[in-house]
């Protein structure tokens, strides 16, 4: 259960803008800036970043738990003099290898690795499925989940220095960057242990107080931090990948009301009326939502409804009827559903591309909250992922579903191929026989 890194290699050059063609020029007179013999603070400066990098390395050794922020640390202190025995180096790189894979062949060096994520969702599909929650393998992901949980304040802080910790990371170590979205899935899954023995109810209660505390002025939530929407920052020459800030996205936000939906919080509480004004205001014409962490409309629009289902929003309404005429115009012949990467981008059209599992599960799971069980296309959908099972109960996906940066990379997650659509038959197993419908 490990992720894959895809770079996507054949997007068009973006077209110069006016205001990175500013900022060009400011690198570049930057540039000449550097060059100068005296340059004032430029030791204070340096110190500052050293002591840092120091400070931002879990015990572990990792720098917020992913590749690219691991390899430039080591890189810099390397610059700065550090021996490559020297222990944060060592440590660093000692990190780097727990990301690699292995093989016969060739070693594959990972973006990330996401345990914690991989975890709950793979618990929530055992639940579903009917695995009794004393079932030891719900019962030991439940506990070490619960073990997992945050208590130090990190980079977030900044936005909220009165908020006390309480979120969960996406990786095995990574004190210092918890985000709103994990938090939000392992804590739909403990709220179903919460009164066993494994969990305590202050987890949930802590986990509940940092996601609220977390909202943006804007009523969405973002993934690590609060009110970063400054886009100027995504022009700068250094920023290709177009990911310098955390603004709030409709998928998370779409996860949170979920969660809150699933504590009883009423369509009355001001955060999720803040909230549902937020999604409303992001949908698209077409009636779907955009989907920041996973790809790409399939995604986040399954991630709504399931929210707005959730914490009761009348899903007749026409705003989400037309997102459902959306989902269903978009399913294939084959009654699966697909999206392809360059759905990112402007220069194709989204949608078109063969059937994946993951993807397929997404809009049933999405038809499914909006009331829509029987309908021909979410029977075709199950009837794919049926006949697209193999012997031993997995699935084959080769497609990249998941999103690191959109537009520019992406993340294969091993275990959504299997997750997704057993939740997905779950939950149509279970909403079919309650609403009498022949299987």
């Amino acid at each position: 259960m490990n992720s894959i890194l895809k770079t996507w290699d054949n997007l068009p050059a973006q077209n110069a803008s006016g205001i990175y063609t500013i900022c060009l020029s400011v690198d570049g007179i930057l540039k000449i800036w550097e060059n100068l013999p005296i340059r004032p603070f430029m030791k204070r400066a340096m110190k500052k970043t050293e002591t840092w990098i120091l400070e931002h390395q879990d015990e572990s050794g990792d720098w917020g738990g992913i590749q690219p922020a691991m390899v430039n640390s080591i890189l810099a202190l390397a610059m700065l003099g550090y021996d490559v025995n020297s222990e944060p180096i060592k440590k660093g790189l000692e990190a780097l290898k727990r990301f690699t894979i292995e093989s016969d062949d060739d070693l594959t060096l990972q973006s990330c690795i996401s345990p914690i994520w991989d975890t709950a969702l793979t618990a929530e599909g055992l639940l579903s499925s009917g695995m009794e929650r004393e079932h030891p393998a719900l019962v030991k992901a439940c506990t070490w989940l619960a073990s997992k949980q945050i208590f130090q304040k990190g980079d977030w802080s900044i936005k909220r220095p009165n908020l006390e910790p309480g979120g969960w990371a996406f990786e095995f170590d990574n004190s210092w960057y918890p985000d709103v979205d994990d938090t939000g899935i392992v804590l739909l899954l403990l709220y179903k242990f919460v009164d066993t023995e494994h969990v305590k109810p202050e987890n949930l209660e802590k986990g509940v107080n940092w996601i609220l505390g977390m909202q943006g002025k804007d009523g969405g939530w973002a993934a690590f931090d609060v009110d970063n929407n400054f886009s100027l920052l995504n022009k700068i020459p250094f920023g290709d990948l177009e990911a310098m800030i955390d603004p709030s996205t409709a998928d998370i936000t779409g996860r949170v009301l979920e969660l809150l939906g699933t504590l009883k919080f009423k369509r009355s509480d001001p955060h999720v009326r803040r909230a549902i004004a937020f999604i409303k205001k992001k949908q698209e014409e077409n009636g779907s939502w955009w989907g920041r962490w996973g790809v790409n409309y399939l995604y986040g629009t399954s991630t709504v409804l399931a929210g707005l289902n959730a914490i009761g929003e009348d899903m007749s309404s026409p705003y989400i009827r037309k997102t459902v005429n959306w989902l269903k115009s978009s399913q294939n012949l084959d009654g699966g559903w697909g999206e392809s990467c360059a759905s990112y981008g402007t220069y194709l059209p989204q949608g078109c591309v063969e059937s994946t599992s993951s993807q397929t599960a997404w809009a049933v799971l999405a038809l499914i909250s909006t009331g829509d069980v029987g309908s021909q296309e979410v029977l075709k959908g199950i009837a794919y992922l049926l006949r697209h099972q193999k012997l031993d109960g997995t699935w084959d996906e080769e497609a990249f579903t998941g999103t690191g940066f959109p537009k520019h990379f992406f993340i294969r997650y091993h275990n959504y191929r299997n997750c997704f659509p057993l939740i997905a038959l779950a939950k149509f197993l279970f909403k079919s026989m309650f609403n009498g419908i022949k299987q």
